[in-house]
């Protein structure tokens, strides 16, 4: 995969992307993509916990505080998932949302995986960077969709 993004352009800024869930910020997260994702509004917050304890984190850090997130559920073998990727309003457009995706494919424990996917109403132009297409037998897949009903 080509780089798009240099690693140390962004570190210079004060800018670091970890996996580690002590650093998450669950307050931030839960505020995002309850109130402000169009595919997540009305998470409940225990829900949202529990898919963080399963799932490998991405979290943006500038100077320790949480600017963006993204969630990659897989069996670090064949199939991954990225699903809740945001970037807080206030740091858009400066190249972080790339940065992220691309430090998630190239993650070691994610390394030769057969199948990656994900859903994207209006990214489509990002992921397609990294090599991400539309389904290409879409009449193979299936799903069960269940949204959640936020309370009003």
């Amino acid at each position: 995969m080509t780089v798009i993004m240099n690693d140390e352009a962004f570190e210079k800024k004060g800018f670091k992307i970890s996996t580690d869930k002590n650093l998450l910020n669950v307050d931030v997260i839960y505020d995002y993509l309850n109130n402000e994702s169009y595919w997540a509004k009305g998470i409940p917050r225990q829900k949202l916990a529990r898919a963080i304890e399963n799932s490998m984190c991405f979290g943006i850090y500038l100077k320790n505080e949480q600017v963006g997130f993204a969630r990659v559920v897989s069996d670090n073998a064949t199939f991954a998932y990225i699903c809740d990727v945001f970037i807080l309003p206030g740091y858009r457009g400066i190249g972080l949302s790339k940065w992220l995706v691309q430090t998630i494919v190239k993650h070691p424990d994610l390394k030769g995986l057969r199948r990656w996917s994900l859903a994207t109403k209006d990214a489509h132009n990002l992921y397609s960077q990294f090599g991400f297409s539309p389904i290409s037998r879409p009449e193979t897949w299936m799903e069960i969709f269940t949204p959640y009903i936020k309370p009003q």
